[in-house]
């Protein structure tokens, strides 16, 4: 093997940062010299301002300098045209149109809609730290915040004022903790602009969030919803007719009654209702150790009850949330409690609920096939 032949072998071996396809394979090596001890190099970028550029360059030369008789890597950089962006969009939704892939009767990635029937339960704290609760189990995971009129991912994972990749029309998430992050405030002109839309308008919204991402292959997809019952929680039952719905409560009686309507209209579209949790439950008094339920009591398992009534069928408490400061204070600082306090009341809680989430009732195993 020639050392020109030996420096493609060891590009090959180069991801892409955001797409996660080696650059070969995304037709990103223009070009590839020797003089001397020197590799010189050309290599596309997929546009001008490539945010990954720095990670790029280090990773290319850390695997051209393990090539025997290369001490030196000359690396330049040439944006790429329409016609070859518009080749790598085609490559990566495997030469189809824009489609929303979750909505695929072949796609194996579970989605899951976190709805609450009013704001201010912690709905949107609790899809954060569930998603990369399950992302540190090393599931690859990604949050849709498709609460459009009240978006707080990006603060709540230290994504403020970051934008994504857009690559002719198609756009790359954001990643933070080891999610794949989508939000309508990274494509807002200020960050404190208002949206003031209607809900045809939403639900287009929504599809554009689902299919003009790149998502690449997800374990688990949590989409945060709105809180009630309006357009986009219907939507999300109309493009993802297979998406399921856990619904957030606080241990008030009357918010849960308010969040029942959540579990209700999932139900109506058809949608699995995999569960409640109860968030702001009961803490132990840090004097005396006596818990103190700021909230009240029996919210959540109120809500499960009724439900499971509804539909037919077991609706469990997935779990409840003592009320912590420290999920409050991850939240406002961009990092999620079970990274910030894992051996917290609060992290211990949402671990045992990803633990029950990630498990899949249905499966092959034990079951006969009929293979000839």
């Amino acid at each position: 093997m020639t050392q020109i032949e030996e420096i493609h072998s060891a590009l090959a071996t180069v991801k892409d940062p955001e797409l996660h396809r080696t650059l070969p394979e995304l037709g990103m090596v223009k070009s590839v010299a020797v003089q001397g001890d020197t590799a010189i190099l050309e290599i596309y970028l997929t546009i001008a301002g490539c945010p990954m550029k720095d990670q790029l360059t280090r990773d290319i030369e850390k695997s051209v300098l393990a090539v025997s008789g290369i001490s030196r890597v000359d690396l330049s950089f040439t944006p790429m045209n329409d016609e070859q962006r518009a080749a790598i969009k085609k490559l990566l939704r495997n030469g189809r149109e824009s489609f929303i892939s979750f909505a695929q009767k072949d796609s194996l990635t579970r989605v899951i809609g976190v709805a609450s029937g009013k704001g201010g339960v912690g709905k949107s704290s609790l899809t954060v730290n569930l998603a990369v609760a399950s992302a540190q189990r090393g599931l690859r995971v990604g949050i849709l915040d498709a609460d459009v009129y009240g978006h707080s991912v990006p603060r709540l994972l230290n994504l403020i004022g970051q934008r994504p990749t857009a690559i002719d029309q198609m756009f790359i998430p954001l990643e933070s903790y080891g999610v794949k992050v989508v939000s309508m405030e990274m494509f807002k002109p200020e960050r404190s602009d208002a949206i003031a839309y209607r809900g045809p308008l939403l639900h287009r919204v929504l599809e554009q969030l689902l299919s003009d991402a790149y998502w690449g292959d997800l374990d688990l997809l949590f989409i945060d919803l709105p809180p009630g019952t309006g357009d986009l929680a219907i939507s999300l039952g109309q493009l993802v007719p297979n998406s399921e719905i856990i619904v957030v409560t606080t241990p008030q009686v009357a918010a849960a009654e308010v969040a029942e309507r959540a579990g209700r209209i999932a139900h109506q579209i058809h949608q699995r209702v995999l569960g409640v949790i109860e968030n702001m439950s009961a803490y132990p008094c840090e004097k005396c150790g006596e818990p103190t339920s700021l909230f009240g009591e029996g919210g959540g398992a109120e809500t499960a009850h009724r439900l499971t009534q509804l539909v037919g069928g077991d609706v469990p408490l997935l779990g409840k949330i003592p009320f912590s400061p420290q999920l409050r204070n991850g939240g406002d600082e961009g990092t999620p409690v079970v990274i910030a306090a894992p051996e917290s009341a609060s992290a211990q809680a949402i671990e045992e609920i990803v633990a029950k989430l990630i498990v899949r009732e249905k499966s092959l195993l034990g079951v006969r096939l009929g293979l000839a």
